[in-house]
């Protein structure tokens, strides 16, 4: 893995635009405007590297289900925060018949530097995640174009393949005769979740399925039929929702939601995209029931629940707010600092992996998987030690 400093392309801003990625800049604090895309540098790879991580990504992932599988068993809701125990019966239900619900997507964000030491996982965005256009599209056509000519110069990018034969192996879980929903919130200001959807939508109607496209705020609720409907009042059978379930269960309508929820084996109404069994796995106590089961693995770094514990004193920790998104609310304590106050909502506590740094920038890996496969790799860039909202991605190349 190595980072390489480049010029980037005549026009570049416009290029990635009409590709998709309506939002290459980024606004700062300070008012600027600065790349959100950045091909000023990108990074190669060998192929043994991307093997490699590749195992890497499907191992974690077995791991992860088996953690559902552990927490269902167990009913170690509580430690996810979830103590409404219809909700936690739902979500149970949703996981024993997992079989029967579409899944689609997930992203891990892995700890590497390409020098010799194991990825490490340091979390799984499930439920919503995000980065998903530039990492399928733009990102491959820059290759193509930065690359040409160059041998067996390639990528480790089969998303928009794998996206569009999920859809068409899962097309038979879907309800019949209705077009699939695709749903974001109009309080994405930057157009982030709008070209997720539209993207996703693509590869829907790629793969043969009738789609129609929504907002989240103007899904409708019919009370004569009890059931949601669009804006011309046809019945939401199924919709991919760009929406964590943790919102959708805290909204005005989220009883409606879970009275309503298609949960397979023919209940409810609506059939929604991702299930409702991805709340296991989009939430950071994840982290710790895996260490727990797994203590010692090389992909995983030691995580609690109930506080640092030796960390504080020993590597130090991040503290994690078991739900959030862009390194919201996130902490980094080095060890032998002072205790900090107790935290406002619960964490999970994770040892303190610093991100590697390239020419003065954090770097985290972004790797997808696709219908339980992996799938690519994203790479994302910051400034500072936390990967937030101001982050840039960088292309890469495997050679």
């Amino acid at each position: 893995m190595q980072r390489h400093r480049t010029t980037p392309r005549p026009d570049w801003q416009r290029t990635v635009e009409e590709q998709g990625l309506i939002y290459p800049l980024t606004r700062h604090p300070d008012g600027t405007l600065r790349p959100y895309w950045d091909e000023s540098a990108y990074y190669s790879f060998t192929l043994p590297e991307i093997e490699d991580l590749e195992e890497v990504v499907a191992e974690l992932h077995a791991m992860c289900l088996a953690a559902a599988a552990h927490i269902v068993e167990h009913e170690r809701y509580a430690d996810l925060g979830i103590h409404d125990a219809r909700l936690a019966a739902l979500i149970a239900e949703s996981w024993r018949r997992r079989e029967e619900l579409p899944s689609l997507y997930g992203r891990f964000d892995l700890h590497y530097d390409g020098r010799g030491g194991p990825a490490k996982m340091l979390e799984y965005n499930a439920d919503t995640p995000t980065s998903l256009v530039e990492a399928a599209g733009p990102q491959w056509f820059w290759m193509e174009e930065r690359f040409a000519g160059v041998p067996h110069a390639d990528q480790w990018n089969s998303l928009h393949e794998r996206l569009v034969a999920a859809w068409q192996r899962q097309a038979a879980l879907l309800p019949p005769g209705a077009p699939v929903h695709f749903a974001h919130s109009i309080g994405d200001e930057i157009g982030e979740d709008l070209m997720t959807t539209a993207y996703l939508r693509e590869t829907a109607e790629q793969a043969g399925l009738a789609t129609e496209a929504i907002s989240m705020e103007d899904i409708g609720w019919d009370g004569l039929s009890g059931r949601f409907v669009d804006k011309r009042l046809r019945f939401l059978r199924a919709c991919f929702k760009l929406y964590p379930w943790e919102w959708l269960v805290d909204d005005d309508f989220g009883p409606q939601a879970l009275d309503t929820l298609d949960n397979g084996g023919g209940t409810g109404s609506t059939l929604w995209i991702e299930p409702l069994w991805k709340m296991l796995l989009s939430n950071k106590a994840l982290l710790a029931v895996l260490w727990e089961l797994y203590p010692d693995h090389p992909n995983l770094l030691p995580a609690h629940l109930d506080g640092p514990r030796d960390l504080a004193h020993t590597t130090g920790y991040a503290a994690k707010p078991l739900l959030g998104r862009e390194g919201a609310g996130i902490t980094l304590h080095p060890p032998g600092t002072p205790p900090p106050p107790p935290p406002a909502e619960p964490c999970c506590y994770q040892q303190l992996a610093p991100l590697p740094q390239f020419d003065g920038n954090h770097v985290v890996l972004g790797a997808w998987i696709v219908d339980g496969e992996p799938a690519g790799l994203g790479i994302r860039e910051s400034s500072g030690p936390i990967t937030d909202g101001y982050a840039r991605f960088i292309p890469h190349v495997i050679l």
